[in-house]
């Protein structure tokens, strides 16, 4: 099924997303009193839009440069400032303005610049100026920062984190599900411009399907060529030498290609210009590939289809590089090291909409698994499950992954209604060489232990005779006694010990390793051990931080992570901003101040150990209401 043709007309506006931080501080720059601010960033990361959410509510004057315009006197000033202006002129109109924002102040004409530099010389205007870097600024505007009259504040691409909430979260009017999410920020890196236009050209030309079951979608194929595409790609497709271009086409179609056998498929001379030009790059496993992700889906998009044929690989051709991925993603899963690692093939054949064998599937699901993308992970199950292969280690993964999402009804249904244990994700190992002595359970093993499910009862936990560290996980580490090494038998000794301390150190060393979820446990169990509130708010900071990224993890050890003591009022206040009300609307909903909004989530805030809104909804949101 495609995304509908009345929904691809459906104009729907992104949600502000992530920058809290950012977006104090550029609030708190437009207050009476401060001079304003400087925001520059690259292209395309959002920095009109976070000064815009900023300034929204507010009496706010604006003007803007383009690359038309600057030529042209005071044109950026036409609308506030009459024709014939002198620079003396217009800064005496523009005396009564207390906000001003100045989009794209690189392009400003030379009279604009020297204008915005005269405002902020005399103080009495709040200046929001919005730059990009890497583009020639004219020296009136670049000495607002380096003559230290507006402080400077540096906008780097949105994170990865925040544009899968942007994005998991429907922006552009659809869901879309968590490969989908990976492809492309893995093309546009935290551009958001480029973001928008390819989520729209796929609604627009119908690539979207619905993943059954589901109200996500999913994207495979090529990538739309689209203008902001072309234009972000023109000197990757219009190398001028035939060499570079066949050397880049050929490596398009075959990345990430061993040095040894890029020696012998493609010129090396060639291959040298191009790595100096920064278009190629050689990675440490020494694999040559395309400098930027996008490069290279935009060149076999552009190829002609005779072309394409002659050098695409067919998903069969990827066998032996593909048990490779399997192979290094189970060797570090044995090693107790789930850190993120590259495995390029098996998403190239997920972005080509080609099979994705079983096996190679539930290793990835695992992977994921156990980093705490349980979204991630309960996607790469479907893929193995896809074309009607009802294999064991897909449906466990997928079993588990949902059950520790805190669905498990669904997790009985995807595993039949067999019985299941409490717990089991892992299980203990004799240690040798480098491997950490407990090995994560169910690789290719349907019958191997099912996850930690919510709501877990004494019966369960005594089912956890045979998975260790599921029953430190439960909070019983006496049933783990003797039965594990590392790290994880730290974790049981200081969970035995009821250690704050140490359980936030092993926490910390669970995050090292990739362990996100067992890290934000280790660190929920810390709240309750602590006895000093302060240690105890600053492991439940953490614990919450690391859940958020663990993708609607709800288990045991995280179900006291909520709302913390806080007063009615504070929690009523909490819950409507939890659910998206600014601090005004709840002001009008409950008849009280904007202040004494502010006041009750700043006392919140401390209480719950959250440091922004974004963790508001993870904590309202967890079955268990009651105080921590």
């Amino acid at each position: 099924m495609t995304w509908e043709r009345d929904a691809k007309t459906l104009e729907l506006p992104w949600p502000f997303t992530g920058r809290e931080d950012e977006l104090e501080l550029v609030r708190r720059a437009s207050t009476a009193g401060r001079p304003g601010i400087v925001i520059t960033g690259p292209a395309g990361c959002g920095k009109t839009r976070l000064v815009t959410e900023a300034v929204r509510g507010t009496d706010c004057a604006r003007v803007a440069g383009t690359p038309e315009t600057r030529r042209i006197r005071l044109a950026a000033f036409a609308h506030l400032v009459p024709e014939t202006a002198t620079l003396h002129d217009a800064f005496q109109h523009l005396t009564g303005v207390r906000l001003l924002l100045v989009d794209d102040a690189h392009l400003l004409d030379d009279a604009s610049a020297a204008l915005v530099h005269q405002l902020a010389v005399h103080g009495r205007t709040r200046l929001l100026v919005v730059t990009t870097d890497g583009a020639p600024v004219p020296g009136a505007i670049s000495r607002l920062w380096t003559g230290e009259l507006l402080p400077r504040l540096t906008l780097e691409p949105l994170p990865h984190e925040e544009t899968v909430h942007l994005l998991a979260g429907g922006a552009g009017g659809a869901a879309l599900e968590p490969l989908t999410v990976n492809r492309l920020y893995r093309l546009c890196q935290g551009n958001l411009r480029l973001l928008r236009e390819l989520v729209d050209a796929m609604r627009e030309r119908g690539l979207l399907t619905r993943v059954p079951e589901s109200d996500e979608w999913a994207w495979r194929g090529p990538v739309p060529v689209t203008a902001t595409v072309r234009e972000r790609t023109a000197h990757v497709l219009d190398r001028s030498r035939p060499d570079e271009r066949e050397t880049l086409e050929r490596l398009a179609f075959a990345e990430p290609l061993p040095l040894d056998l890029a020696r012998d498929r493609l010129d090396l001379h060639t291959l040298e210009h191009l790595e100096a030009d920064a278009l190629v790059h050689i990675d440490d496993q020494g694999a040559v590939r395309l400098a930027h992700p996008l490069h290279g889906p935009v060149l076999r998009a552009a190829a002609g289809r005779l072309r394409a044929r002659r050098l695409s690989r067919t998903p069969d051709q990827c066998g032996p590089a593909l048990d490779a991925e399997r192979a290094a993603l189970t060797r570090r899963i044995e090693r107790a090291d789930v850190r993120e690692m590259p495995a390029p093939v098996g998403e190239w054949l997920v972005a080509e909409g080609a099979p994705v064998p079983a096996g190679y599937a539930a290793v990835r699901a695992r992977f994921a698994r156990l980093r705490g993308e349980l979204r991630e992970a309960a996607a790469w199950a479907r893929e193995g499950l896809r074309d009607g292969d009802d294999d064991p280690s897909c449906r466990l993964e997928l079993a588990l992954a949902t059950a520790q999402s805190g669905d498990t009804t669904a997790a009985h249904e995807i595993l039949g209604g067999r019985p299941h244990g409490g717990g089991a994700v892992t299980r203990p190992v004799t240690a040798r060489g480098d491997t950490v002595g407990v090995v994560p359970a169910g690789i290719g093993d349907a019958h191997g232990a099912v996850g930690v499910f919510p709501g877990a009862d004494d019966t369960a936990v005594e089912a956890l005779a045979g998975d260790a560290y599921d029953a430190v996980r439960l909070g019983t580490p006496q049933l783990a006694e003797g039965r594990l090494t590392g790290v994880f038998a730290a974790h049981a000794d200081a969970l035995a010990q009821g250690d704050g301390a140490a359980l936030d150190r092993v926490a910390e060393q669970l995050e090292e390793r990739g362990f996100l979820l067992f890290a934000a446990e280790a660190h929920a169990q810390a709240v309750r051990a602590h006895r000093d509130p302060r240690a105890a708010r600053t492991a439940r900071t953490r614990a919450v931080a690391l859940a958020r990224r663990c993708q609607g993890a709800r288990t045991p050890a995280l179900s006291g992570l909520v709302l913390g003591e806080l007063t009615a009022r504070q929690r009523q206040i909490v819950t409507l901003a939890a659910a998206g009300l600014s601090n005004r609307q709840i002001a009008e909903k409950l008849t009280l101040s904007v202040r004494t909004v502010g006041n009750h989530l700043y006392s919140a805030y401390a209480r719950l150990g959250a440091s922004d809104r974004g963790a508001l909804p993870w904590l309202v949101e967890l079955p268990d209401t009651q105080s921590a």
